[in-house]
Order: C-alpha cells, then sequence, then structure tokens
C-alpha cells in the first residue's frame, strides 16, 4: 500500500491516486470495485457519476422480487465500449463511492489553492 495515497473507500471499493502520478499537474484516480479497476480524470469521474444517475432513474425493474441480487440495469462507465451490469444498490454504492472521491479530490485542490494565495 506504500505506492497508494488513499482517497476515498466505502464498502463497495476504494479509491487512491498511484503515488508515481503526483508529479503531473491532473493526476488520474484510480477507482477500484468488484474486480474491475478504472484510471480516470476527474471530468470523467463526474460523467461517471452522472451516468450513474441516469441509470438510478432509469424505470428498468422496479417491480423485481430480488432486486438485491438482480444485475439488469446497465451501467455507462466511461469508456464507450464498456457498460457494467448492476443491481440497484450497487449503483448506488458506486455513485456514492464516485461523489466521495470527486469531494476529495476537489477539496484538497481547494485546500492547495488556499495555500498557494
Amino acid at each position: 500500500m506504500n505506492a497508494i495515497d488513499k482517497i476515498y473507500s466505502n464498502e463497495l471499493g476504494i479509491s487512491f491516486f498511484w503515488k508515481q502520478e503526483k508529479h503531473i499537474s491532473m493526476p488520474r484516480v484510480q477507482l477500484v470495485f468488484r474486480d474491475i479497476g478504472f484510471l480516470l480524470t476527474l471530468n470523467e469521474l463526474k460523467d461517471f457519476s452522472n451516468s450513474c444517475t441516469t441509470t438510478i432513474e432509469s424505470q428498468c425493474c422496479r417491480q423485481c422480487k430480488n432486486s438485491q441480487q438482480c444485475r439488469s440495469l446497465l451501467l455507462r462507465t466511461p469508456s464507450d465500449k464498456i457498460d457494467l451490469a448492476v443491481s440497484r444498490e450497487e449503483v448506488h454504492q458506486i455513485q456514492e463511492l464516485i461523489k466521495g472521491t470527486i469531494f476529495r479530490v476537489e477539496l484538497k485542490d481547494w485546500v492547495r489553492n488556499l495555500s498557494l494565495n
């Protein structure tokens, strides 16, 4: 774990910076959940969060008797070639992980810019 700087985590996953990317002016965030990892910019994280909102608002599967295990929702990812099959609970947890990550990254940038002024 010495090679990373943790940003945020929840029950589903974790986000972090690779220390080797720290010298880059806009380092990408590694977002890992289930057995999937995405290396994303802040704007890509925001787009991913918007995709979660769109998926959450979809009417699919509201009558499902086993909604905890049913992975019938398709979540668009920042990669235009990859969609994920997720449950309603998973998409909520993914979005919480993404929003927590965005908040912490933006807060860190704000504090850094404040100290520079």
